[in-house]
């Protein structure tokens, strides 16, 4: 199974592609939609573009995107809002499932801890892929939401299996 996970902005979208193979996760891909100094609209309209491209190219089965928070700044989380949207929008025209995750939840799967530092994130995820240097903030980001997506799909899947194995041994 592919996923592909989104850590959406309205300038710089990270997009990172894993494969699931036998209980293993495998780095496919990673990079950044960057959309410049265009007008909100232009933006989005680039961020839909590029994510449906990258769709069309990997053929992920799953979609994992960070949840807004709001910060200091509303008008900021405001624009990631319509970042995400535009991104959502790529995947479920395709039908593609998309399951979002708050920051907080995507640091504790791939730290440990929910409080992690950005630095962190890209030392786990470099470590957790075996890649041969540190991905770029935003890519790097976006392979920790696909990898938290992995990681919780795993134990969900352990989880049924026991109940199954306990029904039956009833």
């Amino acid at each position: 199974m592919r996923i592909l996970g989104i850590d959406p902005g309205s300038i710089t979208t990270g997009y990172g592609v894993i494969a699931e193979q036998d209980g293993r996760v495998h780095y496919v891909d990673s990079g950044c939609i960057r959309t410049g100094g265009e007008q909100l609209a232009e933006r989005l309209k680039h961020i839909f573009r590029g994510v449906s491209e990258l769709i069309a190219h990997y053929q992920p089965q799953q979609v994992a995107i960070e949840r807004v928070f709001v910060h200091r700044n509303a008008d900021s989380a405001l624009k990631l809002g319509q970042a995400r949207g535009a991104a959502i929008c790529a995947a479920v025209q395709l039908d593609l499932p998309v399951h979002e995750y708050t920051p907080t939840e995507i640091k504790q799967a791939v730290v440990g801890r929910g409080g992690a530092a950005k630095e962190q994130v890209q030392h786990m995820v470099q470590v957790l892929l075996k890649l041969q240097g540190k991905p770029q903030s935003d890519a790097a980001d976006a392979l920790a939401v696909a990898l938290c997506h992995s990681h919780i799909q795993q134990t969900l899947s352990q989880i049924q299996g026991a109940v199954s194995l306990r029904r039956r041994r009833r």
